[in-house]
């Protein structure tokens, strides 16, 4: 995350001694605390204020073929590069791979969020018997140079890469966009892109949660995706043409449903899954910007929730219904602080919560756990510059097994990109 999309929309460092290998020796100073989780409250919304979301699907599937995951990763098109080593720095290191020529120096597009296949589904592969699948999320940067000058004319939201991560030796991708659908004013149906940050993802059968910084969280559907017409960079939506276009990408992803703050502010920065729960659940943590006296910014508007706030970084978590891939409850069932700045991801087992840690351009970043109501977490390894989501994926996973469990990670900043997993012991 670096704090820009004009310092996230336009205004809404203490390591540990680490040896060569960057496994750590020493704990990380940091504190957490329990909270009474029932002041952290969601609503669901399945409408925006052009009407219900699920019409507006209906009104696209009309008149654009669907698509699910399959047909996308059978259409992959750009070859990703199997890591032979470790990025920079890096400890514990199981596996991964970096984008293409293009993406990995690409300065618009900026890695942010992950999720894998075995989130999706228990086996961990998607469809059942099918692929092993990596999402990864990117966000445009009109202003990549933070100079306050735009680069880009126009904000082009949200990408979604679908890796085939089956042969881990040749992985190939495909880029999608994310929308929300709308209906305009001549009664049409139509979309508009997703201008928000997507700092972190998680994929739950075949719904996709990422992360609204300010309000909340966004659903969007991966079984029914919709393919559009290409040739026009700088075009969304239906063009007046009559036909439906994606900035110049063959697929998008609609947003179905949302979860919006009613309770305590929360600033929705990164969530992972938990499968070692019961029910599974799913967690949400806070980026704050001081690694020495983290304190959550909720300064300016748009914020979604009652206005009252803990400024401490928290982790808060919600159960899930894996019969409906919803939230089982809107009504948070744990809630701590953690004084630690810069929190990138999180992914919990159970009261172990895992946490990536950045610390800008120049440095490494660290894989941290805490327990819940602890107040001493310690550092498991070090990461790549630049890390940000996480995604657990167990070792007993039954399709798509490792000999033990990691922790998926991605790292941001162009020409240093890298998508990877690190042993979650930090061996």
């Amino acid at each position: 995350m670096t704090m820009s999309r004009r310092t996230i929309i336009k205004g809404i460092a203490a390591a540990p001694f680490i040896t060569a290998a960057g496994a750590a020796i020493a704990p990380a100073t940091a504190q957490a605390g329990t909270l009474t989780p029932g002041q952290f409250t969601l609503a669901e919304r399945t409408s925006n204020a052009s009407g219900q979301f699920a019409d507006h699907i209906a009104g696209l599937a009309r008149v654009l073929p669907t698509a699910g995951v399959s047909e996308v990763l059978a259409t992959a098109n750009r070859p990703a590069a199997k890591l032979s080593s470790a990025p920079a720095g890096v400890g514990g290191f199981s596996h991964g791979f970096t984008w293409n020529p293009g993406d990995q120096d690409a300065v618009e597009w900026i890695p942010q969020g992950i999720t894998t296949s075995a989130d999706a589904l228990g086996a961990g592969l998607w469809p059942a018997g099918g692929k092993r699948v990596v999402l990864v999320s990117w966000y445009f940067e009109t202003d990549p140079d933070q100079d306050e000058v735009d680069e880009f004319a126009i904000d082009k939201g949200i990408r979604l890469s679908f890796v085939d991560y089956s042969s881990a030796s040749a992985p190939v991708y495909r880029h999608v966009l994310l929308v929300e659908p709308v209906r305009a004013s001549d009664g049409t149906y139509t979309y508009q892109p997703v201008r928000k940050h997507a700092g972190g993802i998680m994929w739950y059968g075949n719904r996709l949660y990422v992360v609204d910084t300010y309000k909340g969280l966004r659903v969007f559907d991966l079984d029914r995706m919709f393919e559009v017409s290409t040739g026009l960079p700088d075009v969304c939506g239906r063009h007046t043409d009559g036909r439906y276009h994606a900035y110049d990408y063959r697929f998008v992803v609609p947003q179905i449903a949302a979860y919006d703050n009613t309770g305590t502010l929360l600033r929705f920065s990164a969530i992972g899954l938990d499968r070692a729960s019961s029910p599974d659940s799913l967690t949400v943590t806070e980026y704050a910007t001081s690694l020495d006296t983290p304190v959550v910014d909720y300064s300016g508007n748009g914020w979604n929730g009652n206005g009252t706030k803990v400024d401490t970084p928290k982790i808060v978590r919600w159960p899930l219904d894996y019969t409906t891939r919803k939230l089982a409850s809107t009504t948070a069932t744990e809630a701590v602080t953690v004084k630690q700045g810069k929190i990138q991801g999180v992914v919990s087992r159970q009261s172990k919560h895992y946490l990536s840690r950045s610390d800008g351009p120049s440095s490494n970043g660290y894989l941290r756990t805490v327990a819940s109501g602890a107040d001493t977490p310690s550092t498991v390894v070090r990461l790549g510059v630049g890390s940000e989501d996480l995604s657990f994926h167990s070792g007993t996973t039954a399709d798509w097994a490792y000999g033990e469990s990691v922790i998926w990670n991605l790292s941001e900043y162009a020409g240093r990109r890298a998508v990877y997993a690190v042993f979650a012991d930090g061996s």
